[in-house]
C-alpha cells in the first residue's frame, strides 16, 4: 500500500486540485492523510466534501502545528504504507504517477524513487526537469516528486524542524550520505509544482548554506558569504 500526504494550512484555492489529482490516480491501493493546521477558511469543508468520494481512503486532522514540516512529520507517523508519497496543497499529481512510482519501486527496505518534475506559474509551464541524485551535495532533487519508504523514516529520522524552508534537503542528504538508501529515478512526470513560496527565496538559500557546512560540503566562509550575500540581497530587494 501507499501513503499519500497532504500538509495545508488556509488552503482553499488551491487544495481542490490537489485533492483530486489524488483521487483520479490509476492505482487505487493508497491511502490519503490530509494534515490541516488549523485552517480558518474553508479548507476543512472542501476537504470533508471529498470524505465520501474516497470511501475509506481518505482521512485528516485539523489543529495547530509547528509549520509545514511538523505537519509532514505527523502524516509519516500515521501513514501505513510501505512508500509515502507528499504532496503539498498547491501542488498535484499526474494521474499515473503512483502507479508509475509502485513499478519502479525495487523493495528495498530503505529506497527513494523520485522523478520528473513539471513547474508551473498559473496557467504557464515553466520548465520541465529531474536532478540526479547523484549530485545532492550540489542540488536538492525534485522533493515534489519524491516516494520514501516508511522505513527510511522510521531508522534514520523525520524532518527537523529547526529548518522552515530546507528540512527536506537535510533529510535527503542525511540518507544520501548514509549509503544504505537506494535512490530509483523515474524518467516520467510525477508531480506538478506551482513556482514560489519559501523554498524559492532568500531563507532557503540561508538554510541551504547551512546544511551544506553541516554535511562539510562547503566550507565555514563559503557558508557566510552565501549567508551575508542573501541577507544584503534582500535588504536592497526590499528599499526598492
Amino acid at each position: 500500500m501507499i501513503s499519500l500526504i497532504t500538509p495545508c494550512f488556509n488552503s482553499e484555492k488551491t487544495i481542490e486540485a490537489t485533492i483530486r489529482s489524488v483521487y483520479e490516480q490509476t492505482y487505487t491501493n493508497f491511502e490519503y492523510i490530509i494534515i490541516d493546521g488549523g485552517s480558518t477558511d474553508n479548507t476543512v469543508s472542501i476537504i470533508e466534501k471529498w470524505i465520501p468520494l474516497f470511501e475509506g481512503r481518505l482521512s485528516y486532522i485539523s489543529e495547530a502545528d509547528k509549520g509545514i514540516y511538523d505537519a509532514m512529520n505527523k502524516g509519516i507517523n500515521m501513514a501505513q504504507g510501505n512508500l509515502i508519497g507528499i504532496v503539498n496543497s498547491d501542488d498535484w499529481y499526474e494521474k499515473n504517477t503512483v502507479e508509475l512510482v509502485t513499478k519502479h519501486y525495487t523493495g528495498a527496505d530503505y529506497e527513494v524513487v523520485y522523478g520528473m518534475q513539471r513547474t508551473v506559474s498559473g496557467t504557464k509551464e515553466i520548465m520541465v526537469f529531474i536532478k540526479s541524485h547523484e549530485f545532492l551535495p550540489d542540488n536538492m532533487i525534485t522533493h515534489p516528486t519524491c516516494f520514501v519508504t516508511k522505513k527510511t523514516y522510521q531508522d534514520f529520522g523525520y524532518f527537523d524542524l529547526t529548518y522552515k524552508s530546507s528540512a527536506d534537503y537535510d533529510f535527503m542528504l542525511k540518507i544520501f550520505f548514509n549509503k544504505k538508501v537506494k535512490f530509483t529515478p523515474v524518467y516520467s512526470i510525477l508531480s506538478n509544482f506551482a513556482a514560489g513560496g519559501m523554498s524559492s527565496g532568500q531563507v532557503g538559500i540561508r538554510e541551504n548554506a547551512r546544511i551544506k557546512l553541516k554535511y562539510g560540503i562547503i566550507s565555514n566562509k563559503k557558508s557566510k558569504f552565501i549567508i551575508v550575500k542573501s541577507h544584503l540581497y534582500e535588504f536592497l530587494t526590499k528599499k526598492k
